[in-house]
C-alpha cells in the first residue's frame, strides 16, 4: 500500500487547480475534480509526439535488448573459450561506472556519427546492457544441461539448441528483461536531453520539461503529464508481473 499512496496522491494533485495545491492544506479528495488539467496538456504542447517518440525509442531498445542480451548471455553461462572469465568480470565492471562519468564520450561519439537529434542516437547506445546479459546468464545458469544435450542428439546446432530449447524456456526471463529495460528507457531523461535539442524528438520526460518555466511551474498540468507517463509501465509491470517473480526466484537473484 505504502508503494502505491505517492502514485495516488499525483492523481490528486494532477485534479486540482494550483490554488487549491498552494493553499496550505493537504487535499486528498478535491471538491472540483480538474480534469482540464488533462485536456491542457495535450493542447499546450505536442504531448502524442512525446508519447510516441517514448514509444519508438523504449520499445525499439526493449526489443534489441531482447535480441542481443540472450546470445550473449547464453555464451558466457553455456560456451567456454579462452579469456571468458576476464571479460565477464570486466562486462560486470562496467555496471559501477557511473553513467555522467560517460555522458560527455558517449555524446561526442555520437556527434560524430552525426545522430544528435535522431532516433538512432536516442537507441543505438543502450541497445544491449551489462544487465540484462547477467540476468539472462544467471537464468540460462540454472536451466539444466540435460536437456541441451538431448537437442544434440537430435542433431541441433548450438544456435539450434538455444533457439528451440532455451529460448522457449526463458520466456519468464524474457519479460523481465522487456520490463526492466522498458522501465529505464521510458523514464531516461538525462540522455535524451543531452542528445536531443528539436522538440519534435522529444521524448516524454523531456517534454514534461516544457511545463516547467524559469518563473513559473504549471504544477498541476506537470502532475497531468506524471499521470499519464507512469500509466505505461504500471500497465507493464502488471501484465508481467507473474514472469518477474518466476524470474527473480529462478535464477537466484534477490
Amino acid at each position: 500500500l505504502m508503494a502505491v499512496l505517492p502514485f495516488l496522491y499525483m492523481v490528486s494533485l494532477s485534479l486540482q487547480s494550483d490554488a487549491e495545491m498552494f493553499s496550505g492544506q493537504v487535499v486528498v479528495i478535491p471538491e472540483v475534480l480538474q480534469f482540464t488539467n488533462y485536456v491542457t496538456i495535450w493542447e499546450k504542447a505536442p504531448f502524442a509526439r512525446f508519447v510516441l517518440n517514448s514509444l519508438i525509442v523504449a520499445g525499439t531498445i526493449s526489443v534489441l535488448h531482447v535480441l542481443f542480451d540472450p546470445l550473449i548471455g547464453y555464451v558466457f553461462a553455456k560456451m567456454e573459450f579462452p579469456g571468458k572469465r576476464f571479460m565477464f568480470v570486466a562486462l560486470l565492471a562496467t555496471l559501477m561506472i557511473p553513467f555522467f562519468v560517460r555522458l560527455i564520450p558517449l555524446y561526442v561519439m555520437v556527434a560524430r556519427f552525426g545522430l544528435i537529434n535522431t532516433y538512432p542516437g536516442l537507441i543505438l547506445p543502450f541497445a544491449m546492457s551489462a544487465f540484462g546479459i547477467f540476468l539472462m546468464r544467471q537464468f540460462f545458469l540454472a536451466l539444466p544441461r540435460e536437456l541441451e544435450e538431448a537437442g544434440e542428439i537430435d542433431g541441433l546446432t548450438t544456435f539450434g539448441v538455444f533457439r528451440r530449447i532455451v529460448l522457449p524456456l526463458a520466456k519468464p526471463a524474457l519479460a523481465t528483461l522487456a520490463v526492466f529495460t522498458l522501465l529505464n528507457s521510458w523514464n531516461d531523461l538525462i540522455w535524451p536531453l543531452t542528445a536531443i535539442t528539436n522538440q519534435d524528438n522529444f521524448t516524454i520526460q523531456v517534454g514534461l520539461t516544457t511545463f516547467q518555466g524559469t518563473r513559473r511551474t504549471q504544477w498541476a498540468e506537470l502532475m497531468a503529464g506524471n499521470v499519464v507517463a507512469t500509466m505505461p509501465l504500471i500497465v507493464g509491470f502488471l501484465m508481467a508481473q507473474r514472469q518477474f517473480v518466476a524470474t527473480m526466484t529462478f535464477s537466484g537473484l534477490k
